[in-house]
């Protein structure tokens, strides 16, 4: 969602904030703004809707000298895009300046007791409360800008990040947070504060990253200083960053999501290694077999899950239900955290979230905890809060995702969720010696698989020209492959902004069949699985009403391609692992016909992104245990 940027040094503010809001583009954005202490200790805002590029022309003949100050990037939420809510926020007084990303929940009541008191809002955003606030409670309380931001934060109900600086007080920058990741560098005789590592890592490796209800102090010339809201001392734990700069550019790509889209070979070798031993007849996720007694006896596993995370999830109940044999149940966890969901002590709760920050997800945890539940977790970010949140779990290790739009995260989630089913199906003792054998040689197998299906480009770049003024689209899968067409679906949504809607084929004749006509372009997932002639019928129910097909189609299919108008060859792989082969020819024609309509495919309207790429290497493991 929105970044965060801070720096205090020796160095000028202005240029390390402005690269460091260029790092943060990819979370996607409608404003910036930067806020400095000039050197002559003026509090100066400068601020606009638009791009971070807009900002460099509004500043140009602005006073940017300084070298401590704040800046971000806004993702709207209360309050349209535009000059006055863009952040940073004056206090009333103009003393102060905050930046802030989360939302405030009581921010209602908060202003309505603040203009109670004479105070004039200028803007009609939810941060701006918090700084009216501190700055009232520091002037009527007669005390230090920490404790205001402590007392203030009391009263606050919601998730924040915040950074604030203060006129006269030209060596320090108060931060907190709570359910938005804020991370701290430490550098020789200066500071960096960052929503994540990407504006960091160039200056330095060590970080301390916030946790939820905890302060910092960061003052010029001194020991970083941590306190919660009681004024605790908390001790800093620096950690070793494992992000190269390299990761953050686009390495001849043009967009990070074709990048992303051609680092699956390679990430998913990363995602797999040291999973599955040398000769290839064991897989072993520890964080499973750590609490194998917990998987062995579960009475229901619930997964929780937003976006394409759900997808892969829902993935996931096909593999666990099919090879463990246990009861599974798929949520959305924006859904499961506001409906009295019924949990049980012996239920295990698997969340899943890319960056390990989605707030929906972390809520659904503490809500299951809560009713005694075992919590795993399955994320791409060490140490963000979801590992922390969770009893054990695994990470993805695909590396950072800049593209909003996911790709590579889905197929490592969807792997890790295959590896997580065969260890448990090998303690439960639900699977045979030669399907266990046969999966794992296949995973293994899956990063060349990758590389041959990804020689399909130039065809999917081609069949984009055909299709890239149509107005809607359908996408239908069955079994697991259901998902996927979900997933593909969702993908051309999210960067071409065309409608497109997936069901599962043999629904199309129970409603939406009615919509088929020689506009509407179909996709259709048909490769040779146990229903792939249950699936055959369901296209040709769509030929029989002039639908155009594309179908991707394992090599060598003859029955579908003497249907579908066209098709797209994919290697053969077992059912169970085809939505991973299967979600690449679907990125990629999402990303040709986003290109060919000149959308901005790493950074879509309207869409906001959590990546924390705080990946440090001291400990890496491959799964991981809270403490």
């Amino acid at each position: 969602m929105c970044g965060i940027v801070g720096y205090i040094g020796d160095k000028d503010a202005f240029p390390i904030l402005i690269k460091g809001l260029s790092r943060l583009e990819y979370r996607g954005y409608d404003s910036a703004g930067v806020a400095l202490i000039s050197s002559k200790n003026e509090l100066n805002v400068y601020k606009c809707k638009g791009k971070v590029a807009d900002l460099q022309r509004f500043t140009e003949s602005k006073d940017v000298s300084g070298t401590i100050g704040i800046a971000h990037t806004r993702w709207a939420t209360h309050g349209e895009p535009n000059d006055v809510n863009a952040h940073p926020h004056y206090s009333s007084s103009e003393h102060l300046a905050l930046i802030h990303n989360g939302i405030i929940e009581n921010y209602a009541v908060l202003r309505k007791q603040l203009e109670s008191e004479g105070y004039h809002f200028r803007s009609s955003t939810d941060t701006e409360v918090v700084v009216f606030l501190i700055e009232y409670i520091q002037k009527k309380n007669n005390v230090d800008l920490c404790t205001a931001v402590q007392l203030a934060l009391h009263q606050v109900v919601g998730a924040y990040a915040i950074a604030v600086v203060e006129k006269g007080n030209p060596d320090c920058i108060i931060a907190a947070r709570k359910s938005s990741p804020l991370v701290i560098g430490v550098g020789e005789n200066e500071f960096f504060l960052a929503s994540d590592a990407t504006p960091i890592v160039e200056y330095t490796q060590n970080v301390v990253y916030l946790n939820d209800e905890e302060i910092a102090v960061i003052e010029r010339n001194k020991p970083l200083r941590i306190v919660d809201l009681n004024n605790v001392t908390v001790t800093p734990e620096v950690k070793k960053l494992a992000l190269n700069l390299s990761q953050l550019e686009k390495g001849g790509y043009p967009h990070f999501m074709l990048k992303e889209i051609y680092e699956q070979p390679e990430t998913l070798k990363d995602c797999i290694r040291g999973r599955i031993n040398v000769e290839g007849t064991h897989v072993a996720l520890s964080g499973v077999i750590d609490n194998c007694e917990k998987f062995a006896n579960a009475s229901r596993i619930i997964i929780v899950a937003c976006g394409t995370s759900w997808h892969a999830a829902l993935i996931g109940e096909h593999l666990i239900e099919d090879l463990c044999r246990i009861p599974v149940e798929v949520e959305y966890a924006s859904e499961f955290r506001y409906r009295h969901p019924v949990i049980l002590p012996t239920d295990v709760v698997i969340a899943i979230s890319q960056s390990g920050e989605t707030a929906d997800t972390l809520a659904a945890i503490e809500l299951a905890k809560s009713k005694g539940a075992f919590i795993y977790g399955i994320c791409n970010v060490i140490g963000s809060s979801i590992a922390r949140a969770t009893h054990s779990g695994s990470y993805i290790h695909v590396g950072p995702e800049i593209g909003v739009a996911s790709t590579k995260a889905f197929t490592g989630q969807v792997t890790v969720l295959s590896m997580l089913a065969l260890t448990i199906a090998k303690v439960r003792n639900t699977i045979t010696e030669e399907k266990y054998l046969s999966l794992i040689k296949q995973i293994q197998e899956l990063p060349e698989r990758m590389k041959e299906t990804l020689k399909c480009n130039e065809q999917v770049k081609d069949l984009s020209k055909m299709f890239t003024y149509a107005n809607n689209f359908i996408y239908l899968g069955r079994g697991y492959n259901y998902p996927a067409a979900l997933e593909g679906a969702l993908k051309l949504k999210e960067i071409s902004y065309i409608h497109a809607e997936g069901y599962p084929a043999a629904e199309m004749k129970h409603g939406p069949i009615a919509l088929i006509d020689n506009e509407m372009p179909v996709v259709a997932i048909a490769t040779t699985d146990s229903i792939y002639e249950k699936t055959i019928s369901n296209i040709q129910e769509i030929k029989a009403r002039k639908g155009r097909v594309i179908a991707v189609v394992t090599e060598g299919d003859t029955k579908v391609c003497n249907i579908a108008d066209t098709c797209i060859e994919v290697p053969k792989v077992s059912e169970e692992l085809c939505p991973i082969i299967a979600s690449i020819p679907l990125q990629l024609l999402a990303y040709y016909i986003a290109i060919n309509k000149g959308r901005d495919v790493d950074q879509p309207r309207n869409l906001a992104k959590s990546v924390t790429c705080l990946l440090y290497t001291s400990p890496s493991p491959r799964d991981y245990a809270a403490s």
